[in-house]
């Protein structure tokens, strides 16, 4: 998958997120499916956190000057909402409510810094040639941390989805 693409399915992910952002009442935003699961804020704040943790393991994945020699990652898993993915600990939200102006600047925050990263790369092949180690997911090119982070928005835009569907 080439980057331009992979930057209008980052782009459309986003504006579909941030689509289901609107609208939320206060008392929405609060809503959880159970009281083990995150509520809507929460899974907004992983998702931040989440983006700003990609940007850095990418910078630090760059820094490597060898040639990764770890294949292809499929990443379609992402999407299975039958399967739970346990979040790290550094990437879990926390119990604290977020207002929804907040959420939006650093969801914008955390795309433009990612932008500003992969168009600052004078050879965006490069992130088909190195990896770094996902704390879940093991070995993994950076194209793979990339491609993860729109599949994993569309993974949580579901899971929002079925909140405010009561599903």
């Amino acid at each position: 998958m080439e980057l331009q693409e992979i930057h209008l399915n980052l782009k459309e992910t986003r504006e579909d997120l941030l689509k289901t952002l609107n609208g939320l009442s206060e008392e929405q935003l609060h809503k959880q499916k159970d009281s083990n699961s995150w509520s809507i804020n929460q899974i907004y704040q992983h998702l931040i956190k989440t983006e700003e943790l990609y940007i850095a393991a990418i910078r630090r994945g760059l820094k490597s000057n060898e040639d990764s020699v770890v294949g292809d990652k499929a990443l379609d898993f992402l999407l299975d909402r039958s399967k739970k993915i346990e979040a790290p600990e550094i990437a879990r939200p926390s119990s604290g409510f977020i207002q929804r102006q907040e959420i939006i600047e650093k969801l914008n925050h955390s795309r433009a810094k990612l932008n500003e990263l992969l168009k600052s790369l004078e050879d965006p092949t490069v992130l088909s040639r190195r990896h770094f180690v996902h704390p879940v997911f093991k070995e993994m090119l950076l194209m793979e941390w990339v491609k993860s982070i729109y599949l994993h928005e569309q993974r949580h835009i579901k899971q929002i989805i079925e909140i405010i569907d009561g599903k």
